[in-house]
């Protein structure tokens, strides 16, 4: 079969900016030299907000220790940063003064509203917070019209998406979300043999996660000690720990009382209020392969399968199938998210594909194709056992933080723009959205309403605290 047409996302990676434009993207321009270091806005600087300096800058935060060094001797002094970090913000003072160490002229301050107000010291900002502020600390950028890197999943939930998604594209500045996977080699390669035919139209894919944190029973928390074992939100309120601004991280989310169970990460992670459990947090990695695969974007509709739905706490276990048209040449086809303990039988009773814990499974007329973050199969073995791949047609990337810069200083397009995040975080949000309101939803994303359940529109988007706005 020959290879098709290339589609839009591919065309950004191998066409010019001036073409880019033209196909509806928001052109980068820049008049930066691409010698002339970033002058960067950390917001976040703990955890992914470390990782993000480190990848962004050189500078690790918490650099490894050479077994073999004189544990006597001083430390190395830390590695001139290849870009300029002028502020750094976070609302734990520990890992603000961590950072600090590190850059003692940035500008450091507890909450980014406050960071907003020197916007005129900084060209770019990152914003690696918890998930429910992601689209507080990133709009303000983007309408100052100031390139953003943001963690994943974008937002907290539909109705956020869809509006960074829009102000992004106004303001026409370089984006990408933290979905360090999309980077990586064998994204692409799995991403040709789709596109490419070789196997065939592909009518059905199922998503396989076996990280199974939120609600669950007792058992099957101590099992995994990644977990903590909780069913209601704690009534005795604690003093939060001195280093922790406790309003500041709850930001636009609703008040209520410090308690060990949410802090530190990925604690909150479970609680509806914060985080979205794993559909979302996930589904930014593992949805990735056939959102791009298929040129994917919003659903027609999403069913979800599981427990009955906690109205303050993510599932660990659940599933849901969503349905999309027939487009661009393509069948209709349906995607199975599969989370924590559930599996298709297709799963269960292949010998390969059960050895897999986690992947995605691309089903077309011809074959099948397995894929996780490193690796991917075509299945029946043996029927392709002579096959020859394509010849690669989408470019290697230098990794998702220098296409990032790279964007800002010459106008190069990024992996993971707003332009895909949006639609990719929204889609994974419809699928928390099924769950909570019990049952299918038909969704209308021109008007970014769910048609056929009134009462489940009211999980696409929340009022947030006094203090606090997106308006």
């Amino acid at each position: 079969m020959s290879k098709p047409a290339a589609t839009r996302r591919q065309f950004l990676f191998r066409s010019s900016l001036a073409t880019a434009g033209a196909l509806g993207f928001p052109a980068i321009v820049s008049s930066r030299s691409p010698n002339a270091r970033v002058n960067l806005a950390f917001i976040g600087v703990g955890g992914r907000g470390a990782a993000n300096i480190f990848g962004l800058t050189g500078v690790p935060l918490a650099p490894r220790k050479d077994p073999k060094a004189d544990p006597k001797a001083p430390p190395p002094p830390p590695p001139e940063p290849t870009e300029n970090v002028v502020a750094i913000c976070d609302v734990n003072a520990m890992n603000l003064d961590k950072a600090a160490q590190f850059f003692p002229k940035a500008h450091a301050c507890r909450d980014f509203r406050e960071l907003y107000d020197k916007s005129k010291d900084f060209d770019a900002v990152v914003v690696s917070t918890t998930e429910h502020t992601h689209a507080y600390a990133t709009l303000p950028a983007l309408l100052m019209k100031k390139p953003v890197y943001c963690e994943k999943p974008l937002t907290r939930d539909v109705a956020e998406a869809r509006l960074i998604t829009a102000a992004a594209e106004k303001a026409g500045v370089a984006t990408q979300m933290g979905t360090q996977i999309h980077g990586m080699p064998n994204y692409r390669r799995v991403v040709e043999l789709v596109q490419s035919g070789a196997i065939g139209a592909v009518s059905e894919v199922h998503v396989c996660v076996s990280r199974a944190w939120g609600l669950q029973s007792q058992e099957d928390a101590e099992k995994n000690k990644d977990v903590v074992f909780v069913t209601e939100r704690p009534k005795e309120e604690q003093t939060p720990p001195p280093y922790l601004d406790w309003d500041l991280w709850l930001g636009p989310a609703p008040w209520r009382p410090y308690h060990e169970i949410y802090f530190p990460g990925p604690k909150w992670y479970r609680w509806w209020d914060f985080g979205n459990g794993t559909m979302s947090d996930l589904g930014s990695h593992w949805n990735d392969l056939p959102f791009w695969a298929l040129n994917l974007d919003a659903p027609l509709s999403v069913e979800a399968f599981g427990p009955e739905p906690h109205p303050e706490i993510a599932p660990a276990t659940m599933s849901a199938v969503y349905e999309y048209g027939p487009r661009d040449g393509r069948p209709a086809l349906k995607l199975h998210w599969h989370q924590g303990a559930t599996k298709p039988e297709v799963w269960k009773n292949d010998p390969v594909i059960s050895q897999w814990n986690s992947g995605v499974l691309f089903i077309g007329e011809k074959g099948m194709i397995l894929s996780d973050y490193g690796k991917h199969l075509l299945l029946p073995e043996e029927k392709f056992k002579d096959f020859q791949p394509p010849k690669p047609f989408i470019a290697d990337s230098p990794g998702q933080h220098v296409e990032w810069l790279n964007a800002i200083k010459n106008g190069t397009p990024t992996g993971s723009p707003f332009s895909y995040a949006g639609p990719l975080s929204e889609a994974n949000h419809l699928g928390n959205v099924a769950f909570r309101a019990g049952g299918k939803i038909l969704w209308d994303a021109q008007a970014m309403r769910i048609t056929n359940n009134e009462s489940a529109n009211r999980f696409l988007s929340r009022e947030p605290r006094k203090g606090w706005s997106l308006g």
